[in-house]
């Protein structure tokens, strides 16, 4: 990772590029990720899984087009908000809800990211976050939230009308199937002339620009891909966890995907994955401590920047001088 200092934009390491190898690594995840339940509690598992998305969502902003966000929790509590109270006050099924709010999420996405993309830099990220103040206060005050205590007991149905997502094994899976939905759907945008065309604007957008591109329109449209994709993670988590609240929507949440993409590996497809588990997994066993999580935290985090440049996945890709 590096800094243009110039813009403020953000920079990831580039490795060549070896489908086989990615492949390989796709296979192992899922593997692993089937089996997990048999190891770990399966509602850490869903709630990794899920911001395993909301990290992989912002590393395609981030890592691939070089715009860092620090308001991508508007999407993430947003579509909480938007699938807790359609699948509890409108009785809509699961599914429905969850689609409903990823879309909502990108109008939301749609309309913030067409203020953001006129600036750059440091300009851009102060302008999501002052937009995602909005929606974290409108989401205080608005009636259908319920302020401070959120949308509480919400059902989890039966997903296309026979899938029973009471029982906690089905609903890890079906989390599992949209976690892969989403992971493989980031990892076609990257890999196709779309994406070329995001990382030409990542590395040189004044060239992309002098060879015809309208790189506005191809920033505006990844950030509301990056926000949609962010939606789903954030329906289906409050599907998951049966409610909806500000913690979600907060700022600091949008500093938590922050530190899981640098963990995990920025620009890297399966680091975001890696570096979701490393932090949720630090918030769920380290909790004892109470207040010094935060503190435990910044030491692991200092740590991983001095001692893994390039995060922990992109360390071992440059090493192995793979693409991961």
């Amino acid at each position: 990772m590096s800094a243009d200092t110039a813009s403020g934009t953000i920079t990831a390491p580039v490795e060549v590029a070896h489908p086989r190898d990615e492949q390989i690594a796709f296979l192992l995840m899922t593997l692993a990720l089937i089996v997990a339940p048999l190891f770990a509690y399966p509602f850490f598992l869903m709630q990794a899984l899920c911001f395993a998305l909301f990290a992989c969502a912002f590393n395609l902003l981030v890592g691939y087009v070089g715009l860092l966000s620090f308001g991508h929790a508007m999407f993430l509590g947003s579509a909480g908000y938007f699938s807790a109270h359609i699948a509890k006050v409108w009785g809509w099924p699961p599914e429905l809800a969850i689609i409903a709010a990823a879309l909502g999420a990108g109008v939301i996405g749609l309309i913030t990211g067409a203020l953001a993309i006129r600036r750059q830099g440091i300009y851009f990220s102060m302008i999501t976050l002052a937009l995602s103040q909005m929606i974290y206060f409108f989401c205080l005050q608005a009636p259908f939230t319920h302020g401070e205590d959120g949308i509480q007991a919400v059902p989890q149905g039966k997903m296309l009308g026979f899938i029973n997502l009471s029982n906690q094994m089905t609903l890890y899976y079906v989390v599992l199937a949209v976690f892969l939905f989403g992971f493989l759907a980031i990892h076609r945008i990257i890999n196709s002339p779309f994406g070329e065309i995001l990382k030409a604007i990542r590395e040189n957008e004044p060239r992309a620009v002098s060879l015809g591109y309208k790189t506005d329109r191809y920033k505006l449209a990844a950030f509301v891909l990056s926000a949609t994709l962010v939606g789903l993670a954030g329906a289906t988590k409050s599907i998951v966890a049966q409610n909806a609240s500000l913690t979600d929507v907060h700022w600091t949440m949008s500093g938590e995907v922050v530190l899981m993409t640098l963990v995990g590996g920025l620009g890297t497809i399966f680091g975001p994955v890696v570096g979701a588990f490393v932090i949720v997994a630090m918030q769920n066993y380290l909790a004892g401590f109470g207040q010094w999580v935060t503190v435990i935290q910044g030491v692991i985090f200092v740590a991983c920047v001095l001692a893994f440049r390039h995060g922990i996945v992109g360390e071992v890709a440059h090493m192995f001088k793979r693409s991961l």
